[in-house]
């Protein structure tokens, strides 16, 4: 299987994923700040959404949107699976992936984009102004915040299982803290948290 694959939090999340797994996946860099992602032949051939990253399966086919991907690679390979092994673990996971990326990723991404980033995507999309920018900024850390504070003594986010939803969480929080978005110092369970996650060798996929 072959990754097309770039800088930023999203293709780190698959690399991780795969790392943890043991899986190796064949990498082909798309440039993402000359906006290669955005033009012929990638999305024409490869995603016609244009977004990164993209894993082309051995027959052709390709799957996009990261935690698809994730949850292919989860089903597909061999090993524990860090979704869940019955139906009640996947709910949970699933749970706290969608809470993450709607109430945490989103906003976290869509407010850079449109403060730090904004020279290398205002060309590429729609964007709020500052004040917008502000107010996204805000809600993934509040968040957060709400987050931490249902984390209780667990380990990971669900309990003692590593899965997808810590994966998700850790490229988005180690993405944040270079732009400017960092963990808020009252989010004491988040930074205990992520200093876990990155001692694990997957972390530096």
């Amino acid at each position: 299987m072959k990754l097309y694959n770039s800088i930023g939090p999203n293709p780190h999340v698959v690399r991780m994923f795969a790392a943890e797994k043991g899986v190796t996946l064949e990498l082909t860099q798309v440039d993402l700040m000359r906006g290669e992602n955005r033009q012929p032949p990638y999305n024409e051939a490869i995603n016609p959404a244009g977004t990164l990253p993209t894993l082309e399966l051995d027959d052709g086919r390709k799957v996009c949107e990261i935690t698809v991907i994730c949850e292919y690679l989860d089903e597909t390979q061999p090993g524990p699976s860090l979704v869940g092994a019955t139906p009640e673990e996947r709910a949970e996971t699933r749970m706290w992936t969608r809470r993450i990326d709607l109430g945490i990723v989103e906003p976290m991404t869509n407010g850079f984009r449109a403060a730090e980033g904004r020279r290398l995507f205002e060309s590429r999309m729609r964007l709020l102004d500052a004040e917008g920018a502000a107010g996204l900024k805000a809600m993934a850390r509040d968040k957060l915040l709400w987050l931490n504070a249902q984390m209780g003594q667990n380990q990971y986010v669900c309990g003692d299982r590593f899965t997808l939803a810590d994966i998700l969480l850790y490229c988005f929080m180690a993405f944040g803290g270079t732009v400017g978005q960092p963990i808020p110092d009252e989010a004491g369970w988040v930074k205990s948290w992520f200093e876990r996650v990155k001692a694990r060798p997957s972390a530096a996929a």
